[in-house]
């Protein structure tokens, strides 16, 4: 297969990818006022169901690399699920679809913080530049004032930072040769387990359409979760991470269409800022990428 045409395919695979996430946000705030854990739990438990009948098939099924691995699996899981629950409570109070994702999109940008930390890679000035352009229009989006009012950007906001560990994990586990469908099933299974409790205590009842949609919530993360594997697989994260930024423009269309919300005007200006920056990063990569093959 051409690298052009694996390139192409991998763009089309993580469009795909954006636009479930986006209709899973959309579809949690369809299900309304219902407790935040039981949209989580929904969220995992059919992505669990799904890895666990094709891991059984798997010749090293739930087989993990190393012992090592655990500690990794625990704190990407305990992060993601973390991330889940505050991106879930911005979707369901911050009036936005769209802002909450835009905030929650601000993962690669934490992950280059917590990459210097965990693998001691020093981020380049150009990269401190475009983290710092990325929280300036953070802060577009959030509107920081000094009461309640704040608190589900806040959310919002964690969400991104829980999100950017979380992947750091993901990159250390597969740095240690641990299977990325081994990594979703835990992460989905330990979200679901976690959950269970919190489901079954504080469950609210619901109505025929309130089931639907957090059913459709969960098969939208589902597809997003395999989209976006088959795209890491055609290309490298490099060339096409900045392509899930489209995720934002559908969460607009998405809420303007399905839920009459329009984005404010400081909120457009952010996110014009953090896609910018995602950009510049993205393009700042491949050049560097370029030259480093040209001096080796």
């Amino acid at each position: 297969m051409y690298p052009a045409f694996k390139k192409g395919l991998g763009v089309l695979l993580i469009l795909g990818a954006a636009l479930m996430f986006a209709l899973m946000n959309l579809f949690v705030s369809l299900a309304g006022d219902l407790p935040v854990m039981q949209k989580v739990f929904f969220r995992n438990a059919l992505t669990t169901v799904v890895v666990f009948v094709i891991l059984l098939f798997q010749k090293k099924k739930f087989r993990i690399e190393s012992k090592e691995s655990l500690l990794w699996l625990f704190l990407r899981s305990l992060l993601g699920f973390l991330g889940v629950i505050l991106n879930f409570y911005a979707i369901d109070n911050i009036g936005s679809i769209s802002d909450a994702s835009i905030l929650n999109k601000l993962s690669p940008f934490f992950a280059i913080l917590f990459s210097a930390f965990l693998l001691k890679e020093r981020p380049s000035i150009p990269e401190v530049i475009f983290v710092l352009a990325a929280f300036g229009g953070a802060m577009c989006v959030v509107e920081p004032t000094f009461d309640m009012r704040v608190l589900p950007a806040l959310a919002g906001l964690l969400s991104g930072a829980c999100a950017g560990f979380a992947y750091t994990c993901v990159r250390i586990l597969a740095m240690k040769g641990e299977r990325g469908l081994m990594t979703v099933f835990f992460f989905s299974a330990f979200s679901t387990v976690v959950a269970l409790p919190f489901f079954i205590i504080g469950f609210v009842p619901m109505t025929a359409m309130q089931w639907v949609y957090l059913l459709l919530a969960g098969v939208a993360a589902t597809g997003g979760q395999f989209f976006i594997t088959a795209a890491y697989r055609q290309a490298p994260a490099r060339e096409i991470a900045v392509f899930d930024y489209a995720q934002v423009l559908f969460a607009a269309l998405l809420g303007f269409f399905f839920l009459s919300q329009v984005p404010k005007p400081l909120s457009i200006v952010g996110y014009v800022v953090i896609i910018g920056a995602a950009i510049g990063k993205t393009v700042y990569q491949i050049v560097k990428n370029k030259r480093k093959q040209k001096g080796s």
